[in-house]
């Protein structure tokens, strides 16, 4: 199915910050992985990780599911294809 031009860019505004790259790039190397990890991997504040990754959420490029007081992360299948593309970039 093809996105619509507003679509697209909700996914692109989504990735417009090179700290949610990284956390892209973290979640595809760590499918599962928690909130605190990405902090810890990425040397970053957990307050900062969490609001990246909200607006990946929103954005329709990251998956969270929740076990606990835990938020599980992976990558939704746009995000696997915008993971993909960025590689390739």
């Amino acid at each position: 199915m093809n996105k619509t031009p507003k679509q697209l860019e909700r996914h692109l505004k989504g990735l417009a910050n090179h700290r949610r790259i990284e956390i892209l790039d973290c979640i595809a190397g760590n499918d599962g992985i928690i909130l605190e990890a990405i902090a810890e991997n990425l040397d970053c504040n957990v307050k900062t990780i969490s609001e990246h990754t909200r607006k990946l959420y929103q954005a329709g490029l990251v998956n969270k599911k929740y076990q606990g007081r835990a938020v599980m992360h992976s990558l939704s299948p746009y995000g696997k294809q915008f993971y993909s593309f960025i590689k390739k970039f």
